[in-house]
């Protein structure tokens, strides 16, 4: 794979002219272009420019509003609602997530419910702004369909990914992100892209084979993605579709394909959030009794507690290296 090195400056205004050649106003891309960056900045490649080319498709055909002003709505004292207005999900965020934080740090635990956003990104960035703020964070997305359930063969849930993170005060939050794919799409496009193979057990083929090559599981293959652990991670990700669109009032993923324009970008979807104060819930002490719990998880031979890899990334301030035939074809967007 050829590659060129760009500073995080760079891939943050390569991203933000492009957003702004194709529709979005200034606060839009500012957002978008800040996440683009900070998914490359921590080596999560497959959320970085990879998504770029799809956001610029969805915005070209209109599905996406890249000048959407999000509307907020409380439901009650512990629930608020976000109404998404065909907005990319990090300009939803900055909506919904500081006025989360408020509810759940005053009544102990609160639920943030988004409609009609568009999600492509990875979902660590609002979960850990939580854990950044004393708190415990979860949140989970469904997709459009790609990943068979359990024994079946064709698709009918999304990647569903599902984030959790633990406030560690005074140092970095614990913060996992995972799809309940075997492996997430954006992953395998990568892995196909690059010639790289995926483990058995990721996928099918067209005709519902395993397979190990990414170019038959991919979008558009007749393939499909298998999720994590058999019945176990299918049942996770049944849970994704619930929280995700009934739950919060939107679709499941069968039914966002439905309704997709087909232009490749993020569909119209759901996300559920919910925070939850430990401080509240456990009392004082809960911060020493698990700092004992990763003390004791830590001294155990080959054990890295999720997202220190994430971190440790972040601390190189130096250039990214980026595919350089994806750097060309996003200059050609703008």
């Amino acid at each position: 794979m050829n590659t060129t090195s760009l500073s995080l400056n760079e891939i943050y205004d390569l991203a933000k002219k492009t957003l702004l050649s194709n529709g979005c106003d200034e606060e839009n891309a500012n957002i978008l272009s800040d996440t683009i960056m900070r998914a490359e900045r921590d080596g999560s490649h497959s959320h970085g420019l990879f998504r770029l080319p799809a956001y610029v498709a969805a915005l070209k055909s209109k599905k996406v509003n890249g000048k959407a002003r999000p509307e907020i709505k409380k439901i009650s004292p512990s629930v608020i609602k976000v109404l998404g207005n065909n907005a990319f999900a990090p300009m939803v965020l900055k909506v919904g997530l500081p006025e989360l934080i408020k509810l759940a740090k005053e009544t102990g635990v609160a639920v943030l419910a988004i409609t009609n956003s568009h999600h492509m990104a990875a979902m660590w960035p609002e979960t850990e702004a939580i854990a950044e703020s004393g708190l415990v964070g979860f949140a989970c997305t469904s997709y459009m369909p790609m990943v068979a359930p359990a024994g079946a063969k064709k698709a009918l849930f999304g990647t569903n990914p599902i984030s959790f993170a633990w406030p560690r005060p005074g140092k970095t939050p614990l913060v996992y992100d995972m799809a309940t794919a075997a492996m997430a799409m954006g992953d395998v496009m990568v892995a196909a892209r690059d010639g790289h193979k995926v483990p058995l057990g990721t996928g099918l083929n067209k005709d519902g084979k395993e397979t190990t090559d990414p170019k038959e599981i991919i979008k558009g293959s007749g393939g499909v993605l298998l999720p994590f652990g058999g019945y176990k991670g299918s049942a996770i990700a049944m849970m994704v579709e619930l929280l995700a669109g009934a739950l919060v009032g939107d679709n499941f993923s069968y039914e966002t394909a439905a309704k997709d324009n087909k232009d490749g970008g993020p569909p119209s979807g759901g996300e559920f959030i919910l925070a939850i104060s430990p401080e509240k819930i456990a009392g004082s002490g809960w911060e020493k009794h698990s700092e004992e719990f990763f003390t004791k998880m830590k001294s155990m031979d080959g054990i890295r507690l999720p997202g220190e890899r994430r971190h440790k990334n972040r601390l190189d301030k130096g250039p990214r290296k980026i595919n350089k035939e994806l750097i060309e074809k996003i200059k050609k967007l703008s």
